[in-house]
């Protein structure tokens, strides 16, 4: 069995790997020229996401240029202290989040990919595929094309691959927050190193963590209720996105402005999406994986563990059931699960734009919310979700 991959993030890498493990045989190709480079800021790596890796062996370069991020500290933007949570730990098998560049963890896992002889073409990007009774074949803006017995689209929030399988298909919906962030140095702010602090100030979300480099990295989420139009965003200069960030914190307590104007790296601003629910994730031949079937908003810090937990499954539902089994098994086994996700990560975003009255109300109720979250019991559903390797996958039920 050959499958292709259409997309070298995060979930490309992952899928391959997988596959690699469950025998199958497979190629990723990603549309831009080279690897990711130093793409992005940085994101929350989950603990549940740690287990799917480890599960097929991949997990320790990932820690390696990531670090533990074991707690999440909440704050008001009047200073006061509104809880504290655990992030992964004794719930996930005692792997805590990690705080990792995402650029790193591009690298981390095309790098893994590679030393197991996995291969990667680039400047492929798809533009149409065609199904047969026995192949699928993939074709690309180059004019070239590919042919495998399976097709798997790890391509993201603007998924060719879930157009191609459904041509009505849903479309990203956007969430009314904006998503920044950078690097800080010289700049000494209160916590130990690893725990995130995160404020919910009057006019804008804060988060930042002190990490064992000595810089402080940090990003906020500034409330936009319009979509901004194409090109809006990455024409705002750095220096006006600091400009802008410093006023909405400024009646607020805590490090927010003075980290904001040490941070070293250029700023930018991009806009926040999900996918609440897709219908259909595959046809006969070909299936859509990660951000490109459920995006998550980030602030459920889950969109690539969830990703990942998607590669390792789908390999295993491949192992153990044929094709025509497979891709239902897998939908049954994820759909519920990514969708209580992304409608997690959608309540913790619209509590972040909170107006002036919600807002009050929202301070007042978070501790109690955090004093429930901070249970095992409570936090198990999402950090303690494990796939075991080794456990044969059962046939879907089929209706009578």
């Amino acid at each position: 069995m050959k499958a292709l991959i259409i997309g070298g993030g995060i979930a490309g890498p992952v899928t391959a790997m997988a596959l690699q493990k469950a025998g199958i045989d497979s190629t990723i190709y990603e549309a831009y020229p080279s690897g990711a480079g130093d793409t992005g800021a940085f994101l929350t790596f989950a603990g549940n996401g740690m287990n799917a890796l480890a599960a097929i062996g991949a997990d320790g370069p990932v820690r390696e240029a990531g670090f533990d991020t074991p707690r999440l500290i909440f704050t008001s933007g009047t200073g006061k202290r509104l809880g504290e949570i655990p992030n992964g730990g004794a719930v996930s098998g005692g792997n805590v989040s990690q705080t990792i560049r995402r650029g790193d963890l591009y690298q981390a896992l095309q790098s893994q990919a590679a030393e197991r002889g996995i291969q990667v073409e680039y400047g492929k990007r798809l533009v149409d595929a065609h199904t047969g009774p026995n192949s699928v074949t993939a074709l690309f803006a180059d004019g070239t094309e590919a042919t495998g017995d399976l097709l798997v689209g790890c391509d993201g929030l603007r998924s060719v691959t879930r157009r191609l399988i459904d041509p009505d298909a849903p479309v990203t919906r956007y969430v009314p927050v904006l998503n920044t962030g950078g690097f800080s140095a010289g700049v000494k702010v209160p916590g130990d190193p690893g725990d995130f602090h995160m404020m919910f100030g009057k006019r804008c979300f804060f988060g930042y963590v002190n990490a064992p480099n000595g810089e402080v990295w940090w990003f906020a989420n500034p409330p936009r209720r319009d979509e901004p139009v194409s090109h809006e965003l990455s024409a705002v200069e750095s220096g006006q996105w600091k400009r802008t960030l410093t006023e909405l914190f400024a009646d607020d307590a805590g490090p927010a402005v003075e980290i904001i104007q040490a941070t070293t790296n250029r700023l930018a601003a991009w806009s926040t999406y999900d996918l609440p629910k897709v219908p259909r994730w595959h046809n006969d031949r070909m299936i859509i994986l990660g951000d490109a079937a459920h995006a998550t908003s980030p602030s459920a810090g889950q969109g690539a563990s969830m990703a990942i937990e998607d590669g390792v499954l789908l390999a295993k539902c491949l192992r153990d059931l044929p094709l025509a089994d497979a891709f239902p098994a897998f939908t049954d086994l994820r759909r519920e699960r990514v969708e209580a996700v992304v409608a997690a990560g959608a309540r913790s975003a619209n509590d972040k734009a909170a107006g002036p009255v919600a807002r009050v109300i929202r301070d007042l109720m978070l501790p109690l919310v955090f004093r429930k979250m901070s249970t095992s019991k409570a936090q198990e559903w999402m950090y303690g979700y494990r796939i075991d390797w080794d456990s044969p996958v059962t046939p879907p039920a089929r209706a009578a």
